[in-house]
């Protein structure tokens, strides 16, 4: 029996297609564990009273994250939606949908991010009805402007500029968006009580450092799925990508280590500031230029951090503003210039364009979180009572302590 050229065609189809299948759902199950990662750094910086509610409010974040992009999110972003039968969903092996899980795990990082930073002091109802439209709308608005082409906003740049704005794996779409929508709802909360003693700053420490290097490391491991597999098929999968996280997180660990003169909870930060910065040039940079990026960031974190515990009124628990948000921006200018040939880079990226696309990254999620918590806090509140608050989130709203005190 002879084969044709079509069915040999046909059979490698379908190898490439259920390859690349099989491709994305491991990488979509990497970024899903990197929420393990969140949870527990975040469990390891509160206070004791605050632990459970930690890990509740990131897993009900996720389940909200899931049915706001589902329903609407992805729609907005890409155009596409569920509603055939499951048949027609699960051509070509599935791949749409799984494309969906991957890009789902990255809108779910939204609220991730936003939960470190208003950790110990949030109601909780409110804070996921918040998590519904900011990944139900703000997000994906912004999402589908970048990877998608939406609104004419990427054809605009590419014919004042020669080319679009390039973030490979989201340091500005996911992180800078979660960073800037966080440090407008930590605004909104305002400080923890006790954070002011006696006209002076005072800063809680963590409560179970070996929790929070748990984190960051399994974010660290999760956070290769998040980039060497944005490429979304095998095709496109580049080394490149791997050695310059690499390279990034490296840069973060060191720079971190020195800057933060050996504090804890600065060197398991560090690796995350720089692969959080090497996102959205992965793809392009020599790994010396990201090196570079990650240590740039990890400076930026440490410094930022410690102004703001000890200088302002704004009381971000775990850092996510200078970590997620300047560190993304950092990320999405670094792209444009160590991605540069002549810095040993690919090129075909442009430096204004970089610069452009993250400032209107920043935009939309300033403005976005502005209405969104703005009209959640007007109409119901988004703090605790001072004694909730005394209490514990743990007991006022879990009604469980994290520990067995009898």
């Amino acid at each position: 029996m002879s084969v044709t050229a079509s069915q040999v065609h046909g059979a490698v189809q379908t190898l490439t297609q259920s390859s690349d299948t099989l491709f994305l759902l491991l990488g979509a199950i990497m970024v899903f564990l990197m929420h393990a990662g969140f949870a527990f750094l975040e469990v390891g910086t509160v206070r004791q009273k605050n632990q459970v509610n930690a890990l509740v409010k990131i897993l009900a974040d996720f389940g909200i994250s899931a049915l706001a992009y589902f329903f609407i999110g992805y729609w907005v972003a890409y155009g596409a939606n569920f509603f055939a039968d499951a048949e027609t969903l699960s051509q070509g092996n599935g791949y749409e949908l799984v494309k969906f899980f991957f890009l789902l795990t990255f809108a779910a990082a939204i609220p991730a991010i936003v939960s470190g930073g208003i950790a110990e002091r949030a109601r909780f109802y409110p804070i996921l009805i918040a998590t519904f439209f900011t990944v139900g709308l703000v997000y994906p608005l912004f999402e589908g402007m970048i990877w998608n082409g939406n609104f004419g906003v990427q054809a605009w740049f590419e014919a004042q500029f020669g080319v679009g704005f390039h973030d490979f794996a989201g340091s500005v779409v996911v992180h800078g968006v979660g960073g800037w929508i966080a440090l407008v709802a930590v605004n909104f909360l305002g400080m923890r009580k006790g954070r002011i003693r006696a006209g002076k700053h005072t800063n809680f420490v963590p409560s179970n450092i070996p929790f929070l290097a748990l984190g960051a490391w399994i974010l660290c491991v999760g956070w290769f799925g998040f980039n060497v597999m944005s490429a979304q098929s095998l095709n496109g999968i580049s080394g490149l990508v791997a050695m310059n996280s690499l390279m990034a997180m490296v840069g973060g660990i060191v720079a971190s280590l020195i800057a933060g003169k050996n504090d804890p909870g600065f060197i398991h930060n560090g690796p995350l500031a720089g692969l959080v910065a090497i996102c959205a040039g992965s793809d392009l940079m020599h790994p010396i230029g990201a090196l570079v990026t990650g240590a740039i960031a990890g400076v930026l974190f440490v410094y930022l951090f410690t102004y703001l515990q000890n200088k302002t009124k704004i009381d971000d628990v775990l850092g996510v503003w200078p970590l997620h948000g300047v560190c993304g921006a950092w990320g999405g200018i670094a792209a444009g210039i160590f991605g540069q040939s002549a810095l040993g880079g690919l090129g075909g990226v442009s430096l204004t364009v970089q610069v452009l696309g993250t400032l209107l990254g920043i935009s939309v999620a300033l403005i976005g979180a502005l209405i969104v918590y703005g009209a959640i806090n007007a109409m119901m509140g988004l703090r605790l009572s001072e004694e909730e608050e005394y209490n514990g989130a743990d007991l006022t709203i879990h009604r469980i302590s994290s520990t067995n005190d009898d």
